[in-house]
């Protein structure tokens, strides 16, 4: 395992920013395995429900954890308001960096993960498999 420390920029998408970076690396297999940082907004899927939410303000990312695969990715976060309100889900596109994020990423170069329809739960779940 490698470990692949970040720092986002404000105005970068949260989540493109992760996978273009893991992609970069010509990795096929990764976990986020932390992050916090500032959002301006966020967009997250909450559990059971089709479409993602759209969260207005300046946030803090409390929590950031999940997979990253060539053909999908799966995160959760949590993150607060001013007010101190916490609200998590899946993590969407167009969550903007405010003024930073800092994650650690963790590179699982002997590994392959892709997203393959699971008959039991309906959903894309995470296929892992070694490398030969």
């Amino acid at each position: 395992m490698e470990t692949l420390p970040l720092r986002l920029l404000p105005g970068m998408d949260l989540r493109r920013a992760l996978e273009s970076a893991v992609a970069a690396r010509g990795c096929e297999a990764a976990f986020v395995v932390s992050g916090i940082g500032s959002l301006r907004g966020a967009r997250l899927r909450m559990a059971g429900a089709n479409a993602s939410t759209t969260l207005e303000g300046n946030l803090e990312i409390l929590t950031l954890a999940g997979s990253i695969a060539p053909d999908a990715s799966h995160w959760h976060m949590s993150v607060a308001d001013h007010e101190g309100r916490v609200f998590g889900g899946h993590v969407a596109y167009g969550c903007a960096i405010r003024t930073t994020a800092e994650v650690l990423v963790a590179l699982l170069s002997d590994w392959t993960f892709a997203r393959e329809h699971d008959p039991e739960t309906g959903y894309a779940e995470l296929a892992i498999r070694r490398k030969p």
